[in-house]
């Protein structure tokens, strides 16, 4: 038999195999749902970064001379009331809500993280104080949050990333400790138990790397409902101020203009809102259905 035929009957080498979050990024790369998402998500990331730079006009500039001008070749999407370009402050209002909405994430995720990992990690009395406490704070709405909040720290939007962060901790906290429960009884547990590790190590460094995916997840999910909450409290007057041309503000000053028939005012803003928050779901949804596979 000759060296070509040897060479040609020869098994291809298995591939090697890969690590499990190279299966999840794997996974993430060939999902079109998350692929979606995410040109959505790095679309609005690139206005926010880099908006200003190339909108046509100023969004803070009044022309009230053009004021309500319906959308056309000078001005896209029209103008507001004060003769602002609508445009241009979609894509730079884009910057305040992709500040404040992840900030406000992060908080929830650390603060609910660690209050996770303690009550499914002691469970018992801790469990049931605790899980009790933060029960009574999800029974609380926003709005009242947002107002006790603004009476300690005012209007700002630290306020509202604070807000929103203690307001979606509990939710996250739900999501850690049930992972944890599930955790805490494996023998990796047990053998760092043997070990004599402090609860503290056994909690953050054995446990925690395990419970990664769920917290993701739930992360991801959060920040949708954190870009539709800082819209909304910014619309009730509670969240970001003028004169930002943040979305869920500009919809709080234009609506009114609806009856009259300046749609224009709002639509552009609500849709926005509405594509951010679709393509973040859809991240979401494509991160939860990789840890799934």
């Amino acid at each position: 038999m000759s060296a070509t035929d040897t060479s040609a009957t020869m098994p291809a080498p298995d591939a090697a195999p890969r690590s499990p979050w190279g299966e999840v990024l794997h996974s993430l790369l060939r999902s079109g749902t998350f692929l979606t998402g995410l040109a959505i998500v790095l679309f609005w990331i690139g206005c926010a970064l880099l908006g200003e730079h190339f909108v046509p006009y100023d969004p803070l500039a009044n022309d009230i001379i053009n004021a309500l001008a319906p959308p056309s070749a000078e001005h896209w999407f029209g103008t507001d009331q004060l003769g602002r370009d609508v445009f241009s402050r979609v894509i730079v209002g884009s910057r305040d809500i992709l500040t404040v909405a992840p900030l406000a994430t992060i908080l929830a995720t650390v603060a609910g993280t660690a209050l996770g990992l303690l009550i499914g990690y002691f469970r018992g009395i801790v469990d049931d104080i605790v899980s009790r406490v933060l029960e009574a704070f999800m029974a609380i709405p926003v709005v009242i949050i947002a107002l006790l909040a603004i009476v300690a720290l005012g209007t700002s939007k630290i306020t509202v990333i604070v807000v929103i962060g203690l307001s979606f901790a509990p939710i996250i906290a739900r999501t850690v400790r049930s992972a944890v429960l599930a955790e805490r009884e494996l023998d990796y547990v047990a053998a760092a138990k043997l070990r004599h590790e402090g609860a503290l190590h056994t909690m953050f460094v054995e446990i925690l790397p395990n419970v990664i995916p769920p917290i993701l997840v739930e992360t991801t999910v959060r920040l949708g409902y954190a870009i539709f909450a800082v819209a909304t409290l910014s619309f009730m007057g509670f969240g970001i101020q003028p004169p930002s041309p943040d979305w869920g503000l500009s919809i709080s000053s234009n609506y009114g203009m609806i009856g009259g028939g300046f749609w224009w005012t709002v639509l552009f803003d609500a849709l926005a809102i509405a594509s951010l928050v679709i393509g973040v779901n859809l991240v979401a949804d494509g991160v939860h259905g990789a840890f799934n596979d």
